[in-house]
């Protein structure tokens, strides 16, 4: 699975952007895909992910609320539109992609084997 991230940019605190993760390759209907943020100098947190097939939804206490996580099928593209961001949101975001990974492991950076690239939000202040 190849995994392409894009949507990033600059916004002003309490603004809003929308991040794509196009997937290419083998069919995700095991799969749950995700997004992980690192700021600098800190470790690479999850954001939220979903699964695949049946579309549940799983978010980090800090953007329940603020964010939501959705998927397009026809597109195999996983969206996160992010509102009412603050500067706290300002990291790279990355998007991760694995197999049967079970509930309780959904927000471990290790159940993730296939990851993209990475695209920056900056938040302003």
């Amino acid at each position: 699975v190849q995994l392409q991230a894009s949507g990033g940019g600059l916004v002003q605190a309490g603004g809003s952007l929308r991040l794509s993760c196009a997937a290419s390759g083998r069919t995700l209907s095991n799969y749950v895909v995700a997004w992980f943020l690192q700021a600098p100098g800190k470790e690479r947190q999850f954001v939220a992910a979903i699964r695949w097939s049946g579309g549940s939804t799983f978010y980090a206490d800090p953007v329940k609320g603020r964010f939501t996580i959705s998927r397009e099928n026809a597109k195999k593209t996983v969206y996160l539109q992010m509102n009412s961001l603050k500067a706290e949101d300002t990291a790279v975001y990355y998007c991760a992609a694995q197999s049967g990974v079970i509930v309780s492991s959904i927000s471990r950076r290790d159940a993730y084997h296939y990851w993209g690239q990475g695209t920056l939000v900056t938040v302003s202040s």
